[in-house]
């Protein structure tokens, strides 16, 4: 009896652990200071439109997600060191890092714009040609384009580094920079709460947003992939759009 019963308990033990080990965890690396993507809230916890899109896809597709804030000039070495197993913080798709990583379907198109204080009667032009100081977050495709562009052009301008566009938002209403350079999303998010207004558009292809994983990690790409379409297609889509895109 005592073996039947030792027996029992171990067989009930193995389907609970083979229960647990059933539902996945994936690390997701974020950008802690990218809203409306990607932020940490005053009380400590990851947020934002990619935060919450990743968090009902695990919940969709049965798997459990982390979200782990990270510097952003580093996140793809993170990605590729197995520190983390995916980056769903409003990553541009660029043909350089396709070189490196997998991305799914494409989920938001951008396009990058420069902002100035209020009451700035600056141009994109004045900012690109003349002796300015433009602050971009380091890492980011616009930085690149920037660099490449301002040596093709013999553009003027200096650029400033960041860590994050709100920091450079912040130097830009202290007035230690004269405009600042970022994706349209933060850049009207910006606007919403600082004396900052955007400018336009300063030639920069628009480019499009997905979530990147290692190039082995096939299985992870296609759920996420499938995840992706379930979420567009739900209200819950809109919602989010809704919350975090006003106007859109």
């Amino acid at each position: 009896m005592k073996k039947l019963l030792i027996g029992a308990v171990c067989f009930v033990f193995l389907l609970a652990s083979n229960s647990f080990a059933g539902e996945k965890t994936y690390i997701n690396g974020i950008d802690a200071n990218f809203p409306p993507f990607s932020y940490v809230d005053k009380n400590g916890n990851p947020t934002g439109f990619d935060v919450q899109a990743i968090n009902w896809i695990a919940k969709k597709m049965g798997f459990k997600v982390i979200h782990k804030p990270m510097d952003w000039d580093g996140i793809i070495p993170n990605l590729l060191a197995k520190k983390i197993d995916m980056i769903a913080a409003g990553m541009s798709i660029t043909p350089e890092r396709e070189k490196v990583v997998n991305f799914t379907i494409p989920y938001w198109e951008i396009k990058q714009v420069m902002v100035v204080k209020k009451g700035s009667n600056l141009t994109v032009e004045d900012i690109l040609k003349g002796k300015k100081i433009l602050g971009v977050q380091r890492g980011t495709s616009e930085a690149k384009w920037l660099e490449k562009n301002k040596k093709k052009h013999g553009w003027n301008f200096q650029l400033r580094y960041y860590d994050s566009a709100p920091l450079a938002v912040v130097d830009l209403v202290n007035g230690r920079i004269d405009a600042a350079a970022m994706d349209d999303a933060p850049a009207y998010d910006a606007a919403r709460k600082k004396p900052v207004k955007v400018i336009g558009t300063f030639g920069m292809p628009a480019e499009r947003f997905g979530y990147a994983v290692r190039k082995q990690d096939k299985k992870l790409l296609n759920t996420l992939n499938t995840g992706l379409r379930l979420l567009m297609k739900d209200p819950y889509w809109q919602k989010l759009i809704k919350k975090y895109h006003p106007g859109r």
